[in-house]
């Protein structure tokens, strides 16, 4: 089955040093990414938890690049979210732009494809919010 894809883009205030900082801070996730906690499980591995138990998924991911304070693209393993995601960090206005993108290979076959399009609008919304809140925390971390 062909990947979907999903991506957003913000500004921060800060600088790409400090926000690439706080978005690679793995056990950091909690006060910024909507009800996800993550940590880091090796060198090259993270596992992020969303959601509330027992609702939610374990996210494995494997770092694939890691370019600071620029990129870092991690492959997701986890038997819910497959595929391969980005968070790129640019300077910007006085700050920095942040793009997060993702390419899925849907869970649940063709089930998975027609809920697709209101899950986009959905992890489009939630990925906004949670880019929002990092760019509050690090406003009131200066």
């Amino acid at each position: 089955m062909k990947p979907v894809y999903a991506a957003v883009a913000v500004h921060v205030p800060a600088p790409p040093e400090r926000v690439f900082a706080l978005i690679t801070d793995w056990p950091r996730h909690r006060e910024w990414m909507f009800m996800t906690t993550a940590r880091q499980v090796g060198e090259h591995a993270v596992e992020a938890y969303t959601g509330m138990w027992p609702f939610g998924f374990l996210d494995t991911m494997t770092i694939t690049c890691w370019d600071p304070p620029a990129l870092v693209v991690m492959d997701h393993t986890g038997r819910v979210v497959r595929g391969r995601g980005a968070i790129r960090v640019r300077p910007h206005d006085g700050g920095s732009r942040v793009i997060w993108a993702e390419e899925l290979r849907l869970p649940f076959g063709p089930l998975g494809r027609a809920l697709w399009p209101p899950a986009r609008l959905l992890v489009h919304a939630l990925a906004r919010h949670s880019l929002r809140r990092l760019g509050a925390l690090l406003r009131r971390t200066r």
